[in-house]
Parts: C-alpha cells; sequence; structure tokens
C-alpha cells in the first residue's frame, strides 16, 4: 500500500528523503557512491540466502541506487520504485512486463514517439495487437477494451501537444476490468502530477529530464502503486539485467534536492512567456493547459498542482524556410531534443508527429519551447526578436 502522505511540506520532503536509507553513512548529507560488481560473504552458507539485508551482487544495487529509489518513492507516493538507464528504458520496461502474449494493448495517441515505435516494432513482434487512442478519450475509452486489452498505457499532457488524459476515469473502467494502467509521468515529474493517487497502477519518469536538472545524465523510473506491481517490475528488471550507474544515481538524487524550487521558477516563466505568446499576431495557438482558453484547462485544474516548463504553440501558416529561419534566429534557446534541464530549449516538432487515432490536425506548424533558469523577460525579448523573421 502507498504511504500516508506526510504532514510536512513537499519540499521539506524532497530534501529529506532517503536521507536514512539502508546502508548509506548516517553522518552524510549525501550518499557516497558505492561502485561495485563483486560483494564479498562472511560464509559459504550465505551466499545462496538471498537474505533481504544482504547485497549479493552489484546489479542488483547499492545503497547509492536504493536512495535513489526510495526518494522517487517518497515522491511518488508509490509502494516502490525500480531505475532504467533512460526515460525510453523505463518505458519499454514496464510495457514489456505487463505484456501478454496475444494481448491488446491501447496506448494514448500523443505518446511519445520513441515509446510508439518500441510498441510498433517490437511489441507487434511479440504478438501484440497495439491500438491508439484518442488522448481526450476519457470514459469513452470503455468502447476500445478487449476481453485480451492488458494495458492501458498514458501520457499527461503529450510531451508535443499537451492533451490532457482523464486519468480517473481511464483508471476507474481498467481497474473494473482488472487491466494494469501506466502513465508516461514526465511532465509533472511527481512534483505537479500524482498519478498513483488517481488510480493510475505505474508512474514511469524519464528523470534524465526535471530530476536531474543539469542535462547530463540519462535515468528512467517506474514508480508502482502497489505492493505487487512494485515485485513485478522488480523482478522483470532483474530478469532482464536492468542496472544504471551507481555515478549517474548519485547525481539523479543530488538534482532532486533542488527539483522543487527549479520546477516552481520554471512554470511561472513558461506561464509568463506563454501568455505573452497568446497575444502574438505570429501565433495561432499557444498548447499550454494552464492557459484558460486550453481545452483540457478543467482537467488540468482537478488533477495537477501546477504546470512544467515545457509547452508548444502552433505558427501561423508558414513556409518550412521560414520556420527553420525563426528557430535559428532565437539566441539563448539551444535547439536540441530532451527538456527539464536549466537551459531553454526549442524544436520544430512537425517532421516527428504521427497520429493514427486522427487526433492531430493542426494547419499551422508547432514549435515546443522548454523554458529554463533565465529570466523570463529576457527570453520573451530573444523570442519577439526572433519572430520578426516571419514578418
Amino acid at each position: 500500500m502507498n504511504k500516508k502522505p506526510s504532514p510536512q511540506g513537499a519540499n521539506t520532503r524532497l530534501v529529506h528523503a532517503a536521507r536514512q536509507t539502508r546502508g548509506m553513512a548516517k553522518d552524510l548529507v549525501n550518499p557516497p557512491v558505492e561502485r561495485a560488481s563483486t560483494i564479498l560473504f562472511d560464509r559459504a552458507e550465505d551466499l545462496y540466502a538471498r537474505n533481504p539485508e544482504q547485497r549479493h551482487y552489484g546489479r542488483f544495487g547499492t545503497a547509492t541506487h536504493c536512495a535513489l529509489g526510495d526518494a522517487i518513492t517518497e515522491l511518488e507516493g508509490a509502494a516502490g520504485t525500480i531505475l532504467a538507464p533512460s526515460g525510453l528504458a523505463a518505458c519499454t520496461l514496464a510495457l514489456s512486463a505487463v505484456s501478454k502474449p496475444g494481448g491488446h494493448m491501447l496506448i494514448t495517441d500523443s505518446v511519445y514517439g520513441p515509446t510508439r515505435n518500441f510498441c510498433d516494432n517490437i511489441l507487434t513482434k511479440r504478438g501484440l495487437k497495439i491500438e491508439y487512442f484518442n488522448p481526450r478519450a476519457g470514459a469513452d475509452l470503455q468502447s476500445q477494451v478487449r476481453d485480451n486489452t492488458c494495458a492501458i498505457f498514458l501520457e499527461s499532457p503529450g510531451s508535443l501537444t499537451l492533451e490532457i488524459n482523464d486519468l480517473p476515469a481511464i483508471a476507474t473502467l481498467a481497474q473494473a476490468r482488472g487491466i494494469p494502467t501506466l502513465i508516461d509521468n514526465t511532465w509533472g515529474a511527481g512534483w505537479f502530477l500524482k498519478p498513483l493517487a488517481l488510480g493510475i497502477d505505474y508512474s514511469i519518469q524519464a528523470a534524465t529530464k526535471y530530476h536531474t536538472g543539469h542535462s547530463d545524465v540519462l535515468m528512467g523510473a517506474v514508480a508502482s502503486r502497489t505492493e505487487d506491481g512494485a515485485a513485478l517490475m522488480h523482478n522483470y528488471a532483474y530478469l532482464n539485467g536492468n542496472t544504471v550507474s551507481p555515478d549517474d544515481a548519485y547525481l539523479v538524487l543530488r538534482g532532486m534536492r533542488t527539483m522543487g524550487v527549479r520546477m516552481t521558477h520554471q512554470q511561472q516563466s513558461a506561464l509568463k512567456i506563454a501568455q505573452w505568446l497568446s497575444t502574438r499576431d505570429e501565433v495561432m495557438r499557444v498548447l499550454h493547459p494552464a492557459l484558460p482558453e486550453h481545452p483540457d484547462h478543467d482537467l488540468w485544474t482537478r488533477d495537477f498542482t501546477g504546470s512544467s516548463g515545457l509547452f508548444s504553440l502552433i505558427l501561423n501558416p508558414v513556409s518550412p524556410e521560414k520556420v527553420h529561419d525563426f528557430v535559428n534566429a532565437l539566441s539563448l534557446f539551444g535547439i536540441g531534443f530532451s527538456w527539464g534541464g536549466f537551459e531553454s530549449l526549442v524544436i520544430h516538432c512537425d517532421p516527428q508527429i504521427k497520429r493514427t487515432a486522427g487526433s492531430w490536425n493542426a494547419t499551422g506548424p508547432l514549435i515546443r519551447f522548454s523554458i529554463g533558469l533565465e529570466d523570463a523577460d529576457d527570453l520573451i525579448a530573444d523570442i519577439e526578436n526572433s519572430l520578426r523573421v516571419l514578418s
């Protein structure tokens, strides 16, 4: 079962989470980096005893790994967490763990592109039927559920087009049929969204992004709502030889200590910039769920406690060359994939958008911004200057 909520504030809990993890030195503010492949035993009869208090091989983690897992478990309100070498690895591991031969999976049409590629190119070869659904289906998703549906995979909001899934409605229909639900929760980061508390079974993170915060580590995590779910993920990770570097685990945990204050700043800056962009003639529509005009604003208000630094906009129709000119004219925004770091980023999204459930039909080019820790007014001035190339 999930831990009872602590009466302490969220930032306090984040700072103090996993400071007393089993095996850690108690006089250090940060856990030491424990690197180990071989772990020695005092007696031959202990080698196969599998005492849960005795670590027996480096692939199963050290105190460094346990501390990060415990911190994410605390953040998500989970029964347990496993780590993966990237956000995509966390998604694919979790989907594989709940898959069944001949099963049917429902996947939100706004899912992260590499996760879609895994479903289309790997899971289908394992005999699974993959069906995509409109991200705004909500309770209507019931009509697509089959007797052999073995998982429903969500992403709220979608990391390009920012649709919000109706998590409680989908969790309710899934629980009634015994279907596991999984969500890519990277945008909310377990900070602004607690999907496990809404009935979702597995919350998946690309800890590469807001958890780490410095664009220098790849890491993923799967937090489970129940003890049985946590055991399933742990065993699947074990059987697949899943492991992560203790050095990376240390850096992600260090980044998590400031995640709350970073995300608060990025939220404020992103919302200010999004509100300003919504007044610009060059912009057809801003896709930010915290804006009242967003079609899923009411769902966002109900389920989220805030918004992250990632949002998109649709420009009025212009040529691809003009889109490139606009992006290239930005001086404070790096051009690159990923998001959630201290630096602001921008990408032109159209080349990677794929929809098969008819959920996207914009007529203008889609631009995505990840707002970092720069001053919002400086970023606005940079965008304003760049918009001139569209005139």
